[in-house]
């Protein structure tokens, strides 16, 4: 009679088989690492979004109202001025500024990314005992966000300018501590005329 040989795992395949899971591990490690800073800008990338989004809503407000004319609904120094004739006309700064709060009073009070602001913009968040409008609230300063409105004409077909009909891109750049560089978010619309 035959003795039969015991059965088990060599050496070679238990090496093997820790190099697999060894290499499986530090791969779902490299995931986690990834999640957590996606996790940590995602406030960052929100609030770039609401900055974008406050400054088309004031403009959209300010022509439903009657507040700005259609020729204010400008960059700054534009020279297409139909209705009021001007040599230049517009209202909204050009190029990169910080975030700017708007000033409550004046000429175009209340309207985001004119001449006409308070100071830089802050987020308030509730303190440690979670509730607005108490002591311990946090003022965070959005110093690290900038932002571009960047009006243009549009043209048809033909390549006329429709005098009706403008595109707003709003673009608001910032820096996260994760990042050599910065983000930057944009918000891309059309604004008529008429409301």
């Amino acid at each position: 009679m035959r003795k039969r040989a015991e059965g088990g795992f060599s050496l070679l395949e238990v090496l093997i088989s820790m190099v697999v899971l060894t290499v499986g591990l530090v791969g779902l490690l490299a995931v986690f690492g990834v999640a957590t800073a996606a996790t940590q800008t995602s406030q960052n990338d929100m609030i770039a979004k609401q900055v974008a989004n406050e400054a088309y809503e004031s403009i959209v407000t300010a022509r439903n109202t009657s507040q700005i004319s259609w020729d204010d609904i400008q960059n700054v120094g534009s020279t297409n001025c139909p209705i009021s004739g001007a040599a230049t006309c517009g209202i909204f700064l050009a190029g990169l500024n910080p975030i700017y709060q708007p000033a409550t009073t004046g000429v175009n009070a209340g309207i985001v990314g004119t001449s006409n602001y308070l100071g830089e913009q802050t987020l308030e968040e509730p303190g440690p005992d979670g509730t607005y409008g108490d002591a311990d609230d946090l003022m965070i300063p959005l110093t690290n966000y900038q932002r571009t409105i960047q009006i243009a004409q549009l043209q048809d077909a033909d390549g006329n300018v429709v005098p009706t009909l403008r595109s707003i891109t709003i673009t608001v750049q910032y820096t996260v501590p994760q990042r050599n560089g910065p983000k930057t978010y944009v918000l891309n619309s059309y604004i008529s005329q008429y409301p």
